[in-house]
């Protein structure tokens, strides 16, 4: 399931307008910090789905049932350009436990790529709630590629994604592999490019939060 959270006029939205705007871009703290803001959108959001217990607390002048998370999630986001997003979720989700992954494309002359995957730091993953945030969802196939490796660590016992932009292709190829998998997306665009960009898209994430890279 993929839930579009710009479907209605609202915080997102304007956010995801201003990760857009090739003149705001040039502000890389607010194109961080509105990545970071949708990351904390999408955990309130995913918190009302996450399993819950009752329990009695303390206060000083009673005692209140409430409910609290049955297990903390964990946190697991794509280096470089997922950080922001990984903080925002954070922000929420501040007793989570954090996993990272080195994904990237490696580009070859002629303008094909392949997903290289050279490193994973996670705690054990079995039968954990798992949130993975990476900006942009374009093919799905380095996000398919860090799912499974992160299966490596256990089953999760839920799967949660979060971006900023997909492609309604990547949606669809990420719900084909993961079809538990909740998918929660800033906006979704229908195109993507002849090299795997989303169009409008908004560009680089990675280069736009912290400058551009040298391609090895």
């Amino acid at each position: 399931m993929a839930t579009n959270l710009s479907n209605n006029p609202s915080l997102v939205s304007n956010w995801v307008s201003e990760l857009r705007d090739v003149q705001k871009q040039q502000d890389r703290m607010r194109f961080r910090r509105n990545l970071e803001r949708i990351g904390e959108v999408a955990a309130f959001e995913i918190s009302k789905q996450l399993e819950s217990v009752s329990v009695e607390i303390q206060t000083p002048l009673g005692t209140k049932k409430t409910q609290l998370f049955k297990q903390q999630p964990v946190v697991a986001t794509i280096l470089r350009a997922g950080v922001p997003m990984h903080q925002g979720l954070l922000n929420y989700f501040d007793k989570a436990d954090g996993a990272f992954l080195c994904a990237y494309r490696k580009h070859s002359e002629d303008g094909s790529f392949e997903i290289k995957l050279e490193y994973m730091s996670c705690p054990d993953l079995t039968n954990r709630d798992m949130i993975i945030c990476d900006p942009m969802l374009a093919t799905g196939a380095s996000l398919v590629k860090s799912i499974d490796f992160l299966k490596t660590a256990g089953q999760f016992k839920s799967l949660h994604i979060v971006c900023a932009i997909a492609s309604k292709s990547g949606v669809e190829t990420v719900q084909s592999a993961f079809p538990e998998a909740k998918i929660w997306c800033g906006d979704i665009d229908e195109t993507l490019s002849d090299i795997g960009y989303i169009i409008p898209g908004l560009g680089d994430a990675g280069d736009l939060a912290f400058g551009e890279k040298i391609q090895h």
